[in-house]
């Protein structure tokens, strides 16, 4: 699994599923949730879509489709884009950690890159377990945002992603956001916990590399990224943390392009997909 994935604009995968969900991943979600004339799935922090939107593209008949997500305006994006597919699909706002649903309401219920944006996550897997039937099929995918691998061959760019770190993590802080956490690792003891026998845990990398360097494309995306996170920084210690950074990036920009075919940059990330069933009793 390989798509723009990039490290020095981000310091974890959680707003960047998009970037990573393919085909193979779509296939996953076919073959583990079991989708069937009849069923009922719950996509829990739908986003906006891509999952209902990948699941329909697979020609599923005659299967309910519904997502749920905290931002209104993510919802209001789904279902217009619902609107050109060829399957049944609802959506609503609503909080993981409260879903307006009845119990056992659901035959498959899934969840991707949610928990690691939840404080309670906990009460976020009861929740998931309560709306699915006995039986039931729960995907939970989250990756270990505590074990990102960066590598390149200049002291420049090392420095660069260690500066990164700091600044989103700050940032992060700041906010009040959830800390980067190794959520994935975590899911198969939380379902063992809330009634959920597991059945499988299956890992995604998610994985980029540049052999040689990368193209103006790629340099401008991570100029852009960090100076749009500057600007939404709420206060002047992180302004000027973001302005060194930024700095960080243009030396090693400059010395990529000097270093030439010698340049390597790798950067790796594990999705956890952590596939189990509501337990009978």
């Amino acid at each position: 699994m390989s798509r723009e994935l990039d490290a020095l604009t981000s310091s974890t995968l959680k707003h960047l599923r998009e970037q990573w969900w393919t085909d193979t991943f779509t296939e996953f979600l076919v073959e583990t949730l079991r989708p069937r004339a009849g069923k009922r799935i719950l996509d829990v922090g739908c986003g906006t879509g891509i999952g209902e939107i990948s699941l329909a593209r697979m020609r599923l008949s005659q299967v309910d489709l519904f997502g749920v997500d905290i931002v209104f305006e993510r919802v209001r994006a789904a279902s217009e884009a619902a609107r050109g597919v060829n399957a049944h699909v609802s959506y609503a706002t609503a909080d993981a950690s409260q879903l307006p649903f009845g119990d056992k309401l659901f035959d498959s219920t899934y969840c991707v890159a949610v928990l690691q944006h939840i404080r309670d996550v906990g009460g976020t897997v009861k929740e998931i377990a309560r709306v699915t039937r006995l039986g039931g099929r729960i995907l939970i995918v989250e990756p270990d945002n505590a074990a990102r691998y960066w590598f390149s061959s200049l002291a420049s760019g090392m420095e660069a992603f260690e500066l990164g770190q700091r600044f989103f993590g700050a940032l992060a802080s700041a906010r009040s956001e959830s800390p980067a956490a190794q959520t994935g690792p975590l899911v198969t003891g939380l379902l063992r916990e809330h009634g959920v026998l597991p059945v499988s845990v299956q890992l995604f990398p998610v994985t980029v590399s540049h052999l040689g360097p990368p193209d103006k494309r790629v340099w401008d995306g991570r100029r852009e990224a960090v100076t749009a996170a500057i600007a939404k920084a709420p206060d002047e210690s992180l302004r000027r943390l973001g302005a060194d950074y930024l700095k960080s990036i243009e030396l090693y920009a400059r010395e990529a392009s000097n270093a030439g075919p010698s340049f390597v940059e790798i950067q790796n990330t594990m999705l956890f997909a952590t596939v189990g069933q509501r337990a009978d009793s």
